[in-house]
């Protein structure tokens, strides 16, 4: 499909003709609205002019439905979800004629077959806006919104969409203990109320059903959950202890713990994404094929995490990358995220191209560059200055390589723990700096984050690159879209 403007859904604002009639009936008899929540529950809304109410308006009777105070305006979105796809809407978005067109936005943004796409109905959440900052999210007090927030924070981790490592969720299993069951039970009453609402209510699937291998089969997935409890009452233990100690009493202390744990991981309050990377070529017959990926991008980063083995694949911060989005060339090709980055092969310093295959690639790059410049708008504003490096900021050119060799060695390095990225896993394309070998496209940087970000860029790498870049093996891709264009539903 080609990307041009005009292939967008038509703008919510500006209904069909074959929608005005539903619209307009809409406006004048009150209509049922189910505004799901993270937890399963939802909230039941009964509203007049739901045909022309847009997000923002929807917002204010969610949040008085719950009880949320003024001071956390910002702090969810509506999200339109269904197994297919995952949108976030701005506030100026129309929900109910949004979701006319999600057949569209199907088609658009996903590989789906059309069966699939014909019975596909998402549904309307209230969660975690991805624009809102952790260091707000650090200050909020009321009860009522961090406890919003631990269930998303619970859903991700129990689903896998926040990999993390034994010891990490472990603790978050007994925390959710300890908020859902209290902190006064003994290890017999807790051991009980866990089988009851059943392990996988409080560790990831993939952990309280077993991780597979020869050794966990002959042991038996009754004796893993087994030792799984045991573990969980344990660490449940030292969390009660910890409670019991400190001067801010359970629930809100448990958790804004549970939320200050997750927000060690990097990919916390991502927006996921679906697409697949080629595998490193295998085996006498070099063969390849692709991998499923799940691609977060937040404020902080883009990630790149193993949908099956539930481990990050690639972490990159914004300072450390650039990125593009081509189009197919001919039929049968894929829309394409590139992301680039430094890297070191043989000790050489080389530049790396990782290929994200997705149809969601355009969306990806929408948020990646809308995200980078709220970032350099917000750099600049603290620093009082337009995002230029003072002299005291300029760090010496010992300094800078020093910290670059420190950070290549750093990402290169096979790493144990599921948070680490694993470089050394992925099928990319390298070439040196000087572009004597470059066999392949380089995706051109992002002039707004290169020219406006308030610190020294550690990214060491390439030469700038034309408004639009030559691929030798497809042919030419052009300038990207405008930000407000590609980031429409986002």
């Amino acid at each position: 499909m080609e990307g041009d403007d005009g292939d967008f859904p038509p703008d919510p604002s500006e209904p069909s003709h074959s929608q005005r009639g539903s619209v307009a009936s809409s406006v004048t008899r009150a209509q049922d609205l189910l505004v799901y929540l993270a937890s399963d529950s939802a909230v039941h809304l009964t509203l007049e002019g739901l045909g022309c109410m847009n997000a923002q308006e929807l917002g204010r009777n969610v949040r008085e439905a719950l009880n949320i105070p003024n001071s956390a305006v910002d702090v969810f979105a509506f999200w339109f979800c269904s197994p297919l796809l995952d949108l976030q809407l701005k506030p100026k978005h129309l929900p109910y004629k949004l979701c006319r067109q999600w057949q569209d936005l199907l088609y658009r943004f996903t590989e789906a077959p059309a069966e699939d796409i014909s019975q596909d109905e998402p549904c309307l959440l209230f969660k975690r806006n991805v624009f809102y900052s952790r260091s707000k999210e650090l200050q909020i007090e009321d009860e009522g919104v961090l406890r919003l927030l631990y269930d998303e924070a619970k859903l991700n981790i129990l689903e896998g969409r926040y990999p993390c490592d034994p010891e990490h969720w472990l603790k978050l299993g007994a925390l959710s203990c300890a908020i859902e069951l209290g902190t006064g039970l003994d290890d017999q009453a807790l051991t009980a109320a866990v089988r009851e609402k059943k392990l996988s209510s409080f560790l990831p699937a993939h952990a309280a059903l077993g991780g597979g291998g020869f050794l966990s089969t002959l042991r038996g997935r009754g004796g893993r959950n087994a030792e799984m409890e045991q573990n969980l009452v344990k660490e449940y233990r030292s969390v009660c202890s910890s409670a019991a100690t400190g001067s801010n009493q359970e629930p809100i202390a448990l958790l804004r713990q549970y939320l200050g744990s997750c927000h060690t991981l990097p990919y916390y309050g991502c927006a996921f994404f679906m697409g697949e990377i080629d595998k490193p070529a295998q085996g006498l017959l070099h063969r390849g094929g692709r991998k499923a990926v799940s691609v977060g991008i937040s404020l902080e980063g883009v990630y790149v995490m193993d949908v099956k083995e539930k481990h990050v694949l690639l972490g990159l911060k914004f300072s450390e990358l650039s990125w593009d989005h081509s189009y197919p060339e001919t039929e049968g090709d894929s829309h394409i995220l590139w992301l680039e980055f430094d890297g070191e092969e043989a000790g050489v310093p080389v530049n790396k191209l990782l290929k994200i295959y997705s149809k969601q690639a355009e969306l990806m790059s929408g948020l990646i560059e809308f995200c980078v410049e709220l970032r350099s708008v917000g750099e600049s504003a603290a620093t009082g200055t337009d995002g230029e490096v003072t002299p005291s900021q300029e760090p010496t050119g010992q300094e800078t390589n020093e910290k670059t060799r420190e950070r290549r060695q750093g990402k290169l390095r096979r790493q144990s723990s599921v948070v680490c990225s694993r470089v050394h896993s992925l099928n990319t394309i390298s070439y040196v700096d000087d572009g004597k070998e470059i066999k392949r496209l380089k995706p051109k940087r992002a002039a707004s984050f290169f020219t406006r970000q308030a610190q020294p860029p550690t990214y060491s790498a390439v030469q700038i690159l034309r408004e639009t870049v030559q691929n030798p093996l497809n042919g030419q891709i052009g300038p990207r879209s405008q930000t407000e264009e590609l980031s429409q539903y986002l």
